[in-house]
């Protein structure tokens, strides 16, 4: 279990330390992102994004699984 924790906060400060390049990445903003503006009202719906990280989470589980 403390391993876990290690990794973990081990995660939270790289992706802090990277947050100046991964905010530049266009996600939430990809086509196939539903987006409601309309006056005194906003839906966002980030599917694209989702199915993309989704993508992208399972692929790291699997290699570091192996």
């Amino acid at each position: 279990m403390q391993k876990i924790f290690i990794v973990i906060g081990l995660a939270i400060v790289a992706i802090g330390v990277a947050w100046p390049w991964i905010s530049k990445l266009p996600l939430g903003r990809l086509p196939g992102d539903v987006v409601m503006d309309r006056p005194g009202f906003k839906f966002f719906f980030p599917i694209t994004t989702m199915i993309i990280l989704s993508i992208v989470i399972s692929i790291l589980l699997w290699l570091f699984r192996r």
